[in-house]
């Protein structure tokens, strides 16, 4: 076993530049965006980023959306991301929940896309389902950067980002009845996220070289 003291962790980082606090994406862009998706534009927007695998906790932003529909709230969720053919059975078990809870005109399946950037900035919330503790979640932290408020499970590195980001997001995994209370409530009044942090990844690429230089002096 290794000893605590000989273990560096060094945090994964994104690039400020490209997810900006208060990115806005372009007047072309949101053009076609409620062209193709125009229920969105009155709504209140719940984005699920990720594959579509039973690991990202589909099922539950199903219950969630259903949840926040029932107490009368316009709501729609985006569920961004693609299925592999691998997972097409598990995909098609989706649509058949979303017809059977009655949420067709609610839940949007995007497939994959390559704007998840804009799609994140046009939300108003983002929520990290996961089933098991992830190391990082980057579109997690991709959220929190743009200030978008994050709702999730606390646990692995999207607890770590949350602590520091946005605490009143932290929900205990598996427990989607407290993240639809806590988005009611977000919906009347948003919660300010963090704007300063560290998880950057100029900070990681300098991190990795000092350690890199402490275990191999230059001569």
């Amino acid at each position: 076993q290794t000893e605590a003291g000989r273990v560096t962790v060094i945090n994964r980082g994104i690039d400020r530049e490209h997810y900006p606090y208060g990115f806005q994406p372009h007047e072309s862009w949101l053009a076609d965006w409620y062209q193709q998706f125009p229920s969105l534009v009155e709504r209140k927007v719940v984005t699920l980023p990720g594959r579509i695998t039973r690991l990202k906790g589909h099922e539950d932003f199903v219950r969630i959306i259903k949840t926040l529909v029932t107490k009368g709230l316009p709501v729609s969720g985006i569920i961004a991301g693609g299925a592999e053919e691998k997972k097409r059975e598990y995909f098609q078990e989706l649509q058949a929940l979303i017809t059977n809870e009655g949420l067709t005109d609610n839940i949007i399946f995007t497939g994959h896309r390559t704007d998840l950037r804009e799609i994140i900035a046009v939300s108003d919330v983002v929520l990290s389902l996961t089933q098991k503790p992830e190391s990082f979640g980057r579109t997690t932290l991709e959220a929190l950067s743009m200030g978008i408020p994050v709702c999730g499970y606390a646990h692995g590195g999207v607890k770590e980002q949350l602590e520091v980001l946005l605490p009143e997001g932290e929900v205990d995994p598996g427990d989607f009845e407290s993240v639809s209370n806590i988005l009611s409530r977000w919906f009347d009044n948003p919660p300010a996220v963090v704007r300063e942090h560290d998880f950057l990844l100029s900070n990681m690429l300098d991190e990795t070289l000092k350690l890199y230089e402490k275990l191999v002096p230059l001569s």
